[in-house]
């Protein structure tokens, strides 16, 4: 597998107009046991109710009767299972879960796609691609930012992404690439298939991909590569005046330009073309600011990736980019904690700290950036807060005063804020502005 997808990918690369042939073929056993390898056995189970560990008591004789669906032509996508998880405070995001058999089909499908696509995406893009990291779109914005004289940001999102992506121009762009009919009428299968609502109504969409499907990601990258990176690549750099840029991860992206008139061009032109596939603009994330290295007050900013970016002025009074945790962000990781320190209070005190500890081991990981200490070692104080008040209502009586929580503390560890080292802002390091 890893091979014939080096292959793809290099052929590819080496021309970028080749349209690959005879893809529908690489769906067979060997490379859906390699799929089966890397599924996540742990996920939900999709509307067949198949665990993985069920399925892979008779792996290969199962992968085979699903090879020779898939030969014969009679392979069907099954309905997707819908949940809601909560998306912020009364805001509910649809996940879709296909069947088990579906995941393995998807995960070769959406590793055939990478490989021919990936050498097309252009490095502005971000999200669901390899070393292509939220930590790694940050730095280089923060970068752009910073060592040019970019003075205005569009900050926009698209609204429903995922549920507005129009089949018909999805298969165009695929078409642009592949010329295998078989191989594209299986991924409309799973565009098309039906959706299981938790009430049990089934809703067949006609537009959009389901979050949460192994190959939604890469599809929907395929989409707004064609609607929006090749758009602001090709037609608002070369009609800019001035400097311009873009960072897009998924749906959410930022565009940088040095004069406020293309800024403004480009804000205006934005709704429409977009309108042109089916997407909308969600206006209450999308807006046009201010955001100039000579106006270091602090008083502009904009959120991208759960970071809040604002100039300010360092010890030394030059203009540095300042990034620290969105609001928006630190809320709702603040809810979450709280909520799972409900849910968990009763564990026993050794797991409930290793719980703890992988929690927020992963959210210095990703908000321990320089600049942010602050943010999270105000987070790391509430979350103290939390476990007090939470593991003191095991119970009728109170298990701890505030010594014996700190005791606790020491005696099972819990893990300290901290900032990434690591991190080298390159930028702010080799260019200098007076």
């Amino acid at each position: 597998m890893r091979t014939t997808l080096q292959a793809i990918s290099a052929k590819s690369n080496r021309e970028p107009g080749y349209k690959f042939r005879n893809l529908y073929r690489l769906i067979n056993e060997e490379n859906l046991l390699y799929a089966w390898s890397i599924l996540n056995k742990n996920s939900a189970v999709g509307v067949d109710k198949i665990t993985a560990r069920e399925y892979g008591q008779h792996l290969k004789a199962s992968v085979s009767a699903l090879v020779d669906r898939l030969k014969k032509g009679v392979y069907r996508a099954k309905l997707v299972k819908r949940v809601y998880i909560l998306k912020g405070k009364d805001k509910f995001r649809p996940l879709g879960l296909p069947s088990l058999e579906d995941k393995l089909v998807q995960i070769v499908v959406a590793q055939i796609l990478s490989a021919i696509f990936e050498p097309a995406f252009l490095a502005s893009s971000f999200g669901y691609r390899p070393n292509r990291s939220p930590q790694a779109a940050v730095r280089e914005m923060t970068d752009t930012l910073y060592g040019n004289r970019h003075n205005y940001v569009v900050e926009a999102d698209v609204k429903s992404y995922f549920d507005s992506i129009d089949h018909g121009w999805l298969v165009q762009m695929l078409e642009e690439k592949i010329a295998d009919k078989q191989f594209i009428r299986l991924i409309v299968k799973w565009l098309k298939a039906g959706i299981l609502e938790p009430s049990g109504d089934v809703v067949h969409p006609l537009t959009g991909t389901p979050q949460g499907g192994l190959v939604s990601p890469v599809l929907a990258n395929i989409y707004l590569h064609y609607a929006l990176d090749l758009w602001f690549e090709r037609v608002v750099k070369a009609k800019s005046a001035g400097k311009t840029y873009i960072i897009r991860f998924a749906d959410d992206f930022v565009c940088s330009f040095q004069f406020k008139r293309d800024a403004q061009k480009f804000y205006d032109a934005l709704p429409d073309r977009l309108k042109k596939f089916g997407l909308l603009v969600a206006a209450e994330k999308t807006r046009l600011l201010s955001f100039s290295r000579y106006k270091a007050d602090g008083s502009s900013s904009f959120d991208f990736l759960g970071f809040e970016y604002r100039w300010v002025l360092n010890r030394k009074s030059q203009p540095v980019i300042r990034r620290r945790t969105s609001r928006k962000k630190f809320r709702a990781s603040i809810q979450h904690f709280q909520s799972w320190c409900r849910e968990h209070r009763n564990d026993r005190l050794n797991k409930f700290f290793d719980l703890v500890n992988s929690k927020l081991r992963g959210y210095y990981n990703y908000y321990g950036v320089q600049g942010n200490s602050a943010s999270i070692a105000r987070f790391h104080r509430i979350a103290e807060e939390t476990m007090f008040k939470w593991l003191n209502r095991r119970s009728q009586r109170r298990s701890f005063n505030w010594t014996e929580f700190r005791q606790a503390l020491s005696r099972y560890g819990l893990m300290q804020p901290r900032v990434r080292t690591s991190e080298q802002n390159s930028a702010q390091r080799l260019f200098r502005f007076k």
